[in-house]
């Protein structure tokens, strides 16, 4: 029934005390010590293995359940490193500060609130990370909205929907490739999918945001002018920087793997980038490796542009490897099979899994606050009741972004809730009602699959 069998079978009671000590432990760490999720998995981890030494299963099966479980995330690992090794190459091409400019160029004296909005997706999808964004150029909205008098957290609540949109979609989003690479499905036909589910709410969030937005004129418009110029200064942006999305958009219509496509795609741009800087071998080596290191001077644009390299991918792979390794456990135990059985009568049809599914990950992010588990849990736990039901994985990978990755900024005492608290200075409490997109996603999602719109079915060889 499960990819990783059950080596007991435990009592409900037993596996929901066992889930609420981890919860416990991660709530704790994360909320009131402010740790990283890295620490309390890895004690959840010391808590699963005597638990499963307490019920006699050998230490060699319950070291072969978290390699189980850390398998599933090889495929995700090999594409971090081409993600990191392809935002260095973005950065030396000019591509994603060219974007960025772009995007700075739409400035309107009207509609304020959804220009925001709109320029933190072309952002978001452009760096792939969501709280970079957020600490950058919606560090300068909020500046922006703070000296014209405007609603501060309509503002925060634009640029988190904006960053996160990017996050869902960006080709170099790390939950992108993780849900992708969970559910085994192709990373470009992951993005096409969540499309369906996207575009819907991009449009409405763009209405709303627009008819919030006032009709007065722009003024105090000072550091977007900033941002411009230092931007101009670093002699990344041309034209020829947009050959590389023009790549990756073909290649990703072509159907062509991920890892090939991150791997042409960073070759043309450090190509590019040799073109607008003589760098030599043992600098790009560097780039590549330690990432792209901007010195303009401004210490917004620095930290926008300082991205990328293989090194800034190891604690993102280091969290994967725990949480799959832990998520292991949680099945070699028998402790998910046992909660999803009491609940399997309940889980038979394509809307009650996907809504199963969808309240699985907010949940998560709910109890534990924390981004990835709610994507990497909620993936192992409902792979096999979407086969059941006839969905296709994708189904499920687009779930998990809908409910899982664009929800974790609606709870305070998140990983992503308390950061984007802190540097924009907007309670997640007061932002919350204007984050259109990511209040909208989860929704979409779980209606969509009542009606059983845009959902993929298995093929009778596949089911």
């Amino acid at each position: 029934m499960f990819r990783i069998q059950a080596k007991i079978a435990p009592s409900v009671l037993e596996a929901l005390l066992l889930i609420l000590g981890i919860i416990a432990i991660m709530s704790v760490s994360i909320i009131k010590f402010g740790a990283l999720p890295h620490i309390p998995i890895l004690i959840s981890i010391l808590l699963l293995l005597i638990y499963g030494a307490f019920k006699r299963i050998s230490f060699k099966d319950l070291e072969l359940g978290m390699m189980d479980g850390a398998r599933a995330g090889l495929g995700a690992i090999f594409i971090f490193f081409f993600i990191g090794i392809l935002i260095s190459a973005l950065m030396m091409g000019g591509t994603i500060p060219s974007l960025i400019y772009v995007g700075f160029l739409t400035i309107s004296p009207h509609f304020f609130f959804a220009i925001v909005f709109l320029i933190a997706c072309v952002v978001g999808v452009a760096v792939g990370s969501s709280l970079t964004t957020t600490a950058t150029v919606g560090v300068a909205f909020i500046g922006m909205a703070s000296a014209m008098d405007l609603s501060l957290a309509i503002t925060a609540g634009a640029i988190v929907s904006g960053a996160f949109f990017g996050d869902k979609m960006s080709p170099l989003s790390d939950t992108t490739n993780l849900s992708s690479s969970i559910m085994q499905v192709d990373l470009f036909d992951h993005i096409k999918n969540m499309a369906w589910t996207t575009i819907p709410a991009l449009v409405i969030s763009t209405i709303l945001f627009a008819i919030l937005s006032p009709t007065k004129e722009l003024k105090q418009t000072e550091a977007i002018d900033q941002f411009k110029e230092a931007l101009l200064k670093t002699d990344l942006i041309h034209w020829y920087a947009f050959i590389p999305v023009a790549l990756l958009v073909i290649m990703a219509f072509k159907k062509v793997p991920a890892i090939p496509t991150l791997a042409i795609t960073s070759f043309v741009a450090i190509i590019i980038g040799l073109f607008i800087h003589p760098y030599t071998a043992t600098e790009v080596m560097s780039i590549l490796y330690d990432g792209f290191k901007s010195t303009t001077g401004l210490k917004e644009i620095d930290s926008l542009l300082t991205r990328g390299g293989l090194v800034s991918m190891f604690s993102t792979i280091g969290l994967v490897l725990l949480a799959l390794s832990m998520g292991g456990l949680l099945f070699t135990l028998g402790i998910i099979q046992a909660i999803l059985l009491k609940v399997e009568h309940l889980l038979r049809r394509p809307r009650s899994v996907i809504a199963g599914a969808a309240g699985t990950a907010i949940g998560i992010n709910t109890l534990i606050g924390e981004q990835y588990l709610s994507i990497l849990l909620t993936s192992e736990a409902f792979q096999d009741q979407f086969k059941k039901a006839g969905l296709h994985s994708k189904n499920l990978a687009r779930v998990v972004e809908d409910a899982g990755t664009v929800v974790n900024p609606l709870v305070p005492w998140s990983v992503c809730g308390i950061f984007i608290t802190t540097v924009l200075a907007v309670p997640t409490t007061e932002y919350f009602p204007f984050a259109f997109f990511c209040l909208l996603s989860p929704i979409l999602t779980v209606l969509f699959g009542f009606t059983g719109k845009t959902l993929t079915y298995l093929k009778s060889d596949e089911s």
